[in-house]
């Protein structure tokens, strides 16, 4: 029997949900368990029907039926509940992996490239990441925010309320220090989480050609002073042929566990040069892109619980044929998380729902996994183990939806049909 004292104690309710929890509690992904007994339990989404959740000091404090809840809301002053009429809800979306905090534009590279100009004319030329680290290094820390904001806005509107935003076009002790200082402050003007990202080991900037060892040199020694700054909750690096080595990552990633730090890399984009098995070694929150990943190193992700984020953007943008192993992560139950990776050169995408719509049509994954791989196993990429699900004691980070089914998320093409969200308890839009 459901306790009086409790069902009247809410700061505010939501009722006539349809909820897709993402909650094992509720019986998603038991379908991947090793207990044959469970199996019948299995519940697409986790999916309830008819419910309410109750909401306190920003946390889900209640997930139930409608029923449970019904003769309590004479207690509830109207202010505290809202009737959400059937429509769906499911947690705020979790965008985790992105370049978005950057200055200039590439779209005339965009162009040329388009008309036959190759991207190694284009880098010869002064183009490619290059030109964004120029840019970003000219860019006052006001006109970086303001470039950085309208990206970040473009996804909440779609219903993201957490996001991991990473440096990388500094390159330099300052510059990276400015893109993280602007990830903080777009976190704060708009009170959703953000976390941080050190990516120094990103690209050889010009100043150090032909001298990647003593770049990494200086990427180690930038690290422990921006993480006493506080700007710095996880490291990542760029590993692959034309970028870093895996023992020059590994110098790295020494330097994050000596400061406890979490890490994650770019590994397996364009070759297989072992990216996966180093940030499994140190067991990783995630290895990302990963169309080259072996099997051998899928199990060493599987061992590690290291998330695979699956990016389409990247992948449609550079008109890519190597599709990412996905059947082989099924087979070893390697959790795969989706995000836009949003960068100027290779992802210029700021549409979550649009990244989900990529997954299904490029990689062939399900509607379930991609709205899985945007909620519960992001907040899981990200280290985030109180976001991505409607389950009690969670943060109350919900986005609400006017569409019949959760597949509808990743069916739509360009209709957004985000209704508001909600992050630690407070609405932010009308509903």
């Amino acid at each position: 029997m459901l306790d009086e004292s409790t069902m009247t104690s809410f700061d505010h309710v939501i009722i006539n949900a349809n909820i897709a929890t993402f909650s094992v509690q509720h019986g998603f992904g038991i379908e991947t368990s090793d207990n044959v007994d469970n199996q019948a339990d299995s519940n697409p989404y986790g999916q309830l029907h008819h419910a309410a959740i109750g909401i306190k000091n920003g946390k889900i404090a209640w997930v139930g039926t409608q029923d449970q809840i019904t003769a309590h809301l004479p207690k509830y002053q109207a202010s505290q509940i809202t009737d959400v009429n059937d429509k769906w809800i499911t947690p705020g979306l979790i965008d985790c992996h992105t370049h978005i905090v950057y200055g200039g534009n590439r779209s005339n590279e965009f162009e040329a490239r388009l008309q036959g100009v190759s991207y190694q004319d284009i880098a010869a030329q002064g183009g490619g990441i290059v030109a964004t680290v120029i840019a970003t290094r000219a860019a006052s820390i006001e006109s970086l925010f303001a470039q950085s904001e309208k990206r970040l806005l473009a996804l909440i509107k779609e219903g993201v309320t957490s996001i991991e935003i990473k440096s990388g076009y500094g390159l330099d002790l300052d510059t990276e220090r400015k893109m993280l200082t602007v990830a903080r402050q777009l976190g704060e003007k708009y009170d959703i989480h953000v976390s941080t990202t050190y990516l120094a080991a990103h690209a050889l900037p010009p100043e150090y050609k032909n001298r990647a060892d003593d770049y990494i040199k200086q990427v180690c020694e930038w690290l422990p002073i921006l993480h006493s700054e506080g700007l710095v909750d996880a490291v990542d690096g760029f590993c692959e042929n034309i970028a870093f080595s895996t023992e020059q990552i590994r110098r790295v990633f020494e330097v994050a566990r000596s400061l406890d730090l979490p890490v994650k890399l770019h590994s397996e984009q364009l070759s297989d040069i072992g990216g996966s098995a180093l940030v499994a070694e140190y067991k990783g929150l995630s290895s990302d892109h990963l169309e080259h990943l072996s099997e051998e190193d899928i199990k060493k992700m599987a061992a590690s619980n290291t998330v695979a984020v699956i990016l389409p953007g990247a992948f449609y943008t550079l008109r890519d044929t190597k599709l990412p192993p996905i059947e082989a992560l099924r087979k070893h139950q390697v959790p795969m998380a989706i995000s836009t990776d949003c960068n100027p050169g290779t992802s210029p995408l700021t549409s979550l729902l649009l990244t989900m719509n990529m997954g299904c049509t490029l990689f062939y994954l399900t509607p379930e996994e991609v709205l899985a791989g945007s909620t519960v196993y992001a907040a899981q990429a990200l280290g985030l183990s109180n976001k991505g699900k409607v389950e009690v004691g969670c943060d109350a980070d919900l986005a609400l939806w006017d569409i019949a089914r959760p597949a509808d998320l990743a069916y739509q093409i360009g209709l957004n049909p985000v209704q508001g969200i909600m992050v630690q308890g407070q609405w932010r839009d009308t509903i």
